[in-house]
């Protein structure tokens, strides 16, 4: 299966998308969940419009979308679930850190979104393993 491999990335006021292994796709929206829904939009229409041989061909047959996400759009797209001691716990980056990356005062380095993006892997790979019982 193909992988469509969506940038999304938070501007002053809105959010913007753009496919890094498909030309053509564009997307924006207010939240993240709509600029995905326009990442699908753009998709189909795309695929709609478009005569079969402009059809990019990672889109002629089955694929899958992947999101990766600049510092700040993480943090604001998942801040209902991830708050910064959380974080903190989980990563070992100081919360005053994750506080001027979510808000965009400081870039993190290289080594630091790293260390971030372990650690959620590391968290997901637990919370797909795991099995509650009655």
């Amino acid at each position: 299966m193909e992988i469509v491999k969506i940038v999304i990335e938070r501007t002053n006021d809105l959010y913007s998308a753009f496919a890094e292994n498909v030309e053509g796709v564009y997307a924006g929206g207010e939240s993240v969940e709509e600029t995905k829904k326009s990442v699908e939009d753009a998709i189909r229409l795309l695929k709609e419009y478009n005569a079969p041989e402009n059809i990019p061909d990672i889109l002629k047959n089955e694929y899958e979308i992947e999101y990766s996400y600049d510092i700040q759009s993480f943090f604001d797209y998942y801040k209902r679930l991830f708050n910064n001691p959380a974080l903190e716990k989980l990563t070992g980056i100081n919360q005053k850190q994750l506080h001027h990356y979510a808000t965009g005062h400081r870039k993190p380095r290289t080594e630091s979104i790293k260390k971030l993006e372990d650690a959620l892997h590391k968290l997901g790979a637990e919370l797909s393993s795991l099995k509650l019982s009655h």
